[in-house]
């Protein structure tokens, strides 16, 4: 026969911490804390993790760089017809971006510039030609670009200032579609014409080229070949990238272990404390009820329920709490430890990411411990006679 939840023993569980109210209190706000601070964390993660995934499946499979002396020059487009003759290679592309700074906001942008009927790298930018009016100068922004702009009462069209002091005058033409705000949050969608004016660029050269690989087992060969084609080129892999954002995540996530394993320090304190033994109130309640005529298993019982409240209100709490903190008031100083403090960047909404073994984890760190650190010392009470446990 199935257990069935005794009303009776509930009932005085629920009033036994009500007579307590204080330390329950006091319990329940200590394991709130760190069950939504741990879950913060896990859910920022997670949701962080999501877009760097997504923004690095959405770059080419291999970048081409021109460099000398260590640093990064434009390169010819003329190359892009001789890598275009390399075996494997179904396309390659000329890219024309840059930063542009904002002072009034103290924000880069990134400047990206298409052709109308260039074969686009990413879908985003595909569906941002689309948009784009290349018969004047107009761009489409990426959200946090058009968020920064409208601050900044520019609504219909922007003043870029060239290499010379002059200005330059390009329309809004909207906002673009992306699956990934990360990816094109601080990104603006020109034509090459108007990138190049006013980055100062020739007509002839460009900011690098992203090479198109048929067959993905290719790429390594590919990018070995262009490298003995231009010797002063730098050549990056899809694969190199991601370890890159890999390594940066790896050394950001050891902020969050510290944080992590303080938390579980401190939680592990209140375990060994309700492990090294009943106080004299709680000795005093168990014997009083073995001397009414429970037995061992109504008061376990009854703690068990007494110990489940507690640390299920206090795990759906911490849970409620970090999922409006992250997902709607957007981690405030938390989001900080994987995105950084710089203000040269705009800011983005992390995606909502629901992840079931995160939750399983908190729960099985919290509740199911906290249950058995109250009932074995409850249970070493409860088998002793009602006169010595009073005593």
């Amino acid at each position: 026969m199935r257990a069935k939840i005794n009303m009776y023993l509930f009932e005085h569980a629920v009033n036994s911490l009500f007579r307590q109210k204080f330390k329950t209190l006091f319990v329940v706000l200590v394991l709130s804390t760190l069950i939504f601070l741990l879950t913060s964390v896990f859910f920022i993660s997670n949701s962080i993790k999501h877009e760097l995934q997504s923004t690095v499946d959405a770059l080419p499979e291999i970048i081409v760089q021109k460099l000398g002396g260590g640093r990064h020059y434009d390169i010819e487009t003329s190359s892009v017809d001789e890598i275009l003759e390399i075996t494997g290679v179904s396309s390659a592309t000329e890219r024309v971006w840059g930063y542009y700074y904002f002072e009034n906001a103290g924000v880069n942008f990134t400047l990206v510039g298409i052709d109308e009927f260039e074969e686009q790298y990413k879908k985003s930018f595909a569906s941002a030609a689309k948009e784009l009016d290349f018969s004047k100068p107009t761009m489409m922004l990426g959200e946090g670009v058009e968020s920064v702009m409208d601050k900044n009462y520019y609504k219909e069209y922007f003043n870029f200032i060239k290499h010379d002091g002059t200005l330059k005058r390009v329309d809004i033409g909207g906002v673009f579609d992306t699956q990934s705000e990360l990816e094109s949050n601080d990104v603006i969608v020109m034509s090459k014409d108007d990138a190049r004016e006013i980055f100062n660029m020739s007509k002839n050269m460009a900011t690098d080229i992203v090479v198109k690989v048929a067959n993905e087992d290719e790429i390594a060969t590919v990018a070995s070949k262009i490298k003995l084609l231009y010797p002063d080129v730098r050549v990056i892999t899809k694969d190199d990238i991601k370890i890159s954002y890999q390594n940066i995540f790896d050394y950001k996530s050891g902020i969050f272990l510290a944080l992590f394993v303080v938390s579980l320090f401190t939680f592990f304190i209140i375990i060994y404390d309700k492990l090294s033994g009943l106080s004299s109130e709680e000795r005093r309640e168990i014997g009083i009820l073995k001397a009414i005529g429970w037995s061992v298993g109504d008061v376990l019982k009854e703690k068990f329920y007494e110990s489940f409240i507690i640390s299920f209100f206090s795990y759906m709490s911490g849970v409620v709490l970090a999922l409006f903190f992250v997902y709607i008031l957007k981690a405030p100083l938390l989001q900080n430890i994987f995105t950084g403090y710089s203000q040269l960047k705009t800011s983005f909404a992390l995606p909502f990411v629901f992840d079931i073994q995160t939750l399983f984890l908190i729960f099985f760190l919290s509740v199911p411990i906290y249950i058995a650190a109250t009932i074995i010392p409850s249970y070493r009470g409860a088998t002793l006679d009602a006169d010595e446990v009073m005593r």
